[in-house]
């Protein structure tokens, strides 16, 4: 392993790229952009991989589960309303990547970076904030949902080896740790550039368990010959009082949000995308794509789900099949979960290591601990450059997150959370207000009431996700043991 004492040339996402400048030559070579970073080589084809891999994770297996407490009339209608709000807004998102000139701008690398050259000031501190800890909550959730589909595989084997139920209760603390010891290796990719792969994967691994999941669904309802479910989910009977059915429908409100959400990593998606044409708009395509290709699936998903379920429907449609084989597609489908959020998992953390070591590199006056790279010497002549600072510091925050997934397992109630915390502020309020700034909206206009009152709307909807979700996790933890509740 040989050291070098060269500072990078790029910083943040990029600080460990190899740059095409050769010693003594300060120009632009071939291989850089018009901003002097290395060459972006993203496509429409890689970019919509990314929105699907974002897009589709662990939000569509709690969607049956959504559509009972909502019913069937109003299951559905949400369903498509979130998908047009999303779309709408993303396109909204996608011209603010330059700016003031949405074509010909200067280009803003990230969310905040968006916010700062359109809207300026408490703005974007506040969108730091809600995005950052949007981000890291998911990387979390993710953790959460991972650890749930392998003990799922895990027990399905007891089951097939035992015929006990009650002797294959299998705690989910060594899955997360498993999973956390995966993303500390996979941390170390330098850059959301670099995920293109590992999105693609992801991306296959969504469609497989959304497919199998949709096609179990299917054979259930099929052998059933009958339709279950009800106009209105949930009947506020028995256990069930009229307060929290109003609760159930907040959270499935949040958990829907959570399913649609990524615009929190667009602006950053978008900035890997080569031009010509306009970035703006190869990403409008990737988000048609991307948008409609997860609109398809969500309704498929949850309408047949619920439908095969009823308002029993389970939080994870996955683990509603334990006594309903076959094992091994289920394990199968498991598995693809599994593999898919490995790789969700980096494309939403990629942003917040990005800001971290933008932040260090910008402070650190150049200390060589922080800016000293390694060179590993690879077969094939390949090589790996990376940095000690780098290695620890994602490192730590990958046990951060799997030690808290731990302390907090409740899958529904943090995707509630999550889908409402991120929701009004990341997909509605900041694209809408960064629109009006850019095409200088007049005050009440139509255009202007229009985007205003669907960003009111949005707000409470999330306002209401969150009070739900909240409420699902008071009543968690009056029966929660730290590191000793079993996630089913």
């Amino acid at each position: 392993m040989d050291e070098s004492d060269s500072a990078p040339l790029v910083r943040g996402a990029r600080a460990f790229e190899t740059s095409c400048h050769g010693e003594g030559n300060s120009s632009l070579c071939h291989s850089d952009d018009d901003d002097g970073r290395p060459k972006r080589t993203g496509t429409v084809l890689t970019a919509a991989a990314h929105i699907i891999t974002a897009v589709i994770g662990s939000g569509v297996l709690s969607l049956p589960w959504s559509m009972a407490q909502l019913g069937w009339i109003a299951g559905p209608i949400v369903l498509f309303t979130f998908a047009i709000v999303t779309y709408y807004m993303s396109l909204l998102l996608a011209d603010c990547y330059r700016s003031p000139d949405i074509v010909t701008g200067k280009r803003n690398y990230t969310y905040m970076q968006a916010v700062k050259a359109n809207l300026g000031g408490i703005q974007v501190w506040f969108c730091g904030v809600v995005q950052y800890a949007s981000l890291i909550g998911t990387s979390i959730g993710y953790t959460l949902t991972a650890s749930i589909s392998m003990v799922a595989i895990l027990r399905s084997d007891c089951l097939r080896r035992t015929g006990k139920p009650s002797s294959c209760h299998i705690s989910n603390n060594p899955s997360m740790i498993l999973f956390g010891a995966v993303q500390i290796i996979l941390s170390q990719i330098p850059d959301f550039n670099k995920l293109w792969w590992l999105s693609i994967v992801a991306a296959i691994m969504s469609f497989s368990y959304s497919i199998i999941g949709l096609g179990v669904c299917l054979g259930k309802l099929f052998d059933g010959c009958h339709f279950h479910g009800t106009y209105g989910g949930v009947v506020a009977i028995g256990n069930t009082t009229e307060t929290q059915k109003a609760w159930l429908i907040c959270q499935a409100l949040g958990n829907v949000a959570f399913a649609y959400s990524y615009s929190m990593i667009l602006i950053e998606i978008q900035d890997t995308l080569k031009s010509p044409p306009p970035e703006n708009k190869s990403m409008r395509k990737a988000t048609s794509v991307g948008i409609g290709v997860t609109t398809i699936f969500y309704m498929l998903s949850g309408c047949v789900g619920y439908a095969a379920f009823g308002n029993d429907a389970p939080g994870n449609i996955l683990m509603g099949f334990e006594s309903y084989g076959p094992y091994w597609l289920i394990d199968f489908a498991n598995a693809c979960v599994v593999v898919h959020l490995v790789g969700a998992y980096q494309v939403f953390s990629q942003p917040v290591y990005a800001c971290v070591e933008e932040f260090v590199y910008e402070g650190s006056s150049g200390s060589g601990f922080i800016y000293k790279e390694f060179v590993l010497s690879l077969p094939m002549d390949w090589t790996y450059r990376f940095n000690i600072f780098q290695l620890l510091w994602r490192s730590a925050f990958v046990v951060a997150c799997t030690l808290v997934a731990m302390l907090l397992p409740f899958f529904n109630d943090i995707l509630g959370i999550l889908g409402a915390l991120g929701f009004w502020p990341l997909t509605v309020y900041y694209p809408v207000e960064m629109f009006i700034a850019q095409m200088q909206v007049r005050k009440w206009t139509k255009e202007w009431l229009t985007l205003q009152v669907v960003s009111a709307t949005c707000l409470l909807i999330s306002v209401a996700a969150a009070i739900g979700s909240i409420e699902g996790v008071i009543q968690d933890l009056k029966v929660y043991k730290p590191f000793k509740t079993i996630l089913r």
